[in-house]
């Protein structure tokens, strides 16, 4: 990272901007082409998972590549100026890099769907037998993390 001073390192400071952010966004490689997509999520502190329809771009892309890339980001202010280039924001982010596969073990399935309720909502979730087996569920192994800070300028430090 370029401004080290901005990089998150503590593990556990990275996983609280996972386990506070509600939205992530999963990154593929569509031959060459980038496409991403905004998704709900479950983290288990290894492996992140989401669900969705087993057909559709996201799926196709995953079957031909899985390689994938995954950003997560908390919005902590924003701080307004007089000049437009001193505004600034204050935000926790992570990007995590990994392995995409489609998880087929029915009990994996149901571990995967109380994670991504768990990132949600407290307590104890039904699930029915026939929504489980009809969910697609995508785990992504997590290989790598890192963890960026910013928190907003006095006016006058900006870059102009």
């Amino acid at each position: 990272m370029r401004r080290s001073e901005k990089e998150i390192r503590d593990r556990r400071e990275i996983e609280a901007v996972i386990r506070e952010a509600r939205v992530c966004r999963l990154g593929l490689s569509d031959g060459g082409e980038p496409y991403v997509v905004p998704l709900c999520f479950g983290w288990d502190g290894e492996a992140l998972y989401f669900h969705g329809d087993s057909a559709g771009r996201k799926m196709e892309i995953l079957a031909r590549n899985d390689r994938v890339c995954v950003e997560f980001d908390i919005t902590d202010g924003m701080r307004e100026a007089e000049r437009a280039c001193a505004w600034s924001i204050s935000y926790r982010s992570v990007i995590a890099f990994g392995r995409a596969r489609v998880v087929e073990d029915h009990a994996e399935k149901r571990r995967a769907l109380e994670r991504i309720m768990a990132q949600y909502s407290s307590g104890a979730h039904v699930f029915s037998e026939e929504s489980i087996r009809r969910t697609a569920i995508v785990r992504v192994d997590v290989e790598r993390l890192s963890g960026k800070r910013s928190r907003p300028e006095r006016e006058g430090t900006a870059e102009e």
